[in-house]
């Protein structure tokens, strides 16, 4: 697969209602990044899919997604909290596995809000190695994290997502689709890598996550070209042919059917895309 460009990911700290701001788009594609998160939500309710299963989040629930976790948000309004992106290179012992903890002591809220507080006084601060400090700090937090994924307790017994017979074959597909989907690969090819037939396939990605594989797949190259045609200046024809588009001209006809404007002209909108869907 040709390798798509991807953002400088270093130590950071975001506002949840900032990420809950951002389009439809970007929230809900099943997409995987290529750090760790973590999710502290303090207000606010909506729901989550990891992995191929969908779930409800609340106040003081916290969800960690390993990189490479396929993940997407739905319904993020009026949330609150901070999220946590580790970066590429954090060199921390973080759990290999999703959580997602709901969280009912309040001692508990108490120690999350100053790990995280602790973190980013040390980013805001500017003293002299400061983001070598923050991570010492999410060393604690990755210990908060092993420690409380193994309690055995009713809080985290349903820490990691128990997935099913289709939320496992979907997750397979999703991984799979993330390390591909530059490539020109149809369903057709990504059921027979996975042993099923398109229709067993998109079956199962509907009942998952409510979509087929076909506009699981659809979703991932668009977000991906939506990102390019806003981030980076490469031409509208390189980006087709990086996602795997037979030609400029079906890309085009794709993006504008899906999005509503050609790829050119979303481009030229990127100084305030949150006014398109």
């Amino acid at each position: 697969m040709t390798t798509i460009p991807e953002q400088p990911a270093r130590l950071r700290l975001l506002p949840l209602a900032k990420l809950a701001a951002a389009p439809k788009w970007q929230l809900e594609t099943i997409r995987a990044l290529r750090e760790p998160v973590f999710l502290w939500f303090t207000h606010g309710q909506g729901r989550i899919n990891i992995g191929g299963s969908t779930r409800g989040f609340h106040p003081h629930n916290a969800v960690f997604l390993p990189a490479g976790t396929m993940h997407s948000f739905h319904s993020m309004t009026r949330i609150q909290g901070t999220g946590v992106f580790f970066g590429a290179d954090h060199g921390l012992d973080l759990p290999d596995r999703p959580l997602h903890l709901r969280l009912r002591d309040a001692t508990r809220h108490a120690e999350v809000a100053h790990l995280i507080d602790a973190v980013q006084r040390e980013l805001d601060g500017a003293r002299a190695m400061a983001e070598q400090a923050a991570y010492h700090q999410l060393g604690l937090l990755a210990i908060w994290l092993a420690r409380n994924s193994q309690n055995g307790d009713d809080e985290s017994a349903r820490a990691t997502p128990v997935l099913n017979a289709n939320e496992k074959l979907t997750a397979r597909y999703a991984a799979l689709l993330e390390r591909e989907f530059g490539s020109s690969l149809n369903v057709t090819d990504y059921a027979t890598a996975l042993g099923v037939t398109p229709t067993h396939l998109s079956r199962a990605c509907r009942a998952s996550c409510g979509r087929t594989a076909l506009e699981m797949m659809q979703e991932r190259r668009l977000f991906e070209a939506r990102r390019m045609l806003l981030d980076t200046d490469i031409p509208v024809q390189e980006i087709a042919r990086k996602l795997g588009f037979s030609t400029p001209g079906y890309f085009s006809r794709a993006f504008n059917q899906a999005v509503g404007v050609p790829p050119s002209a979303y481009r030229k909108s990127g100084a305030d895309p949150s006014r398109l869907r």
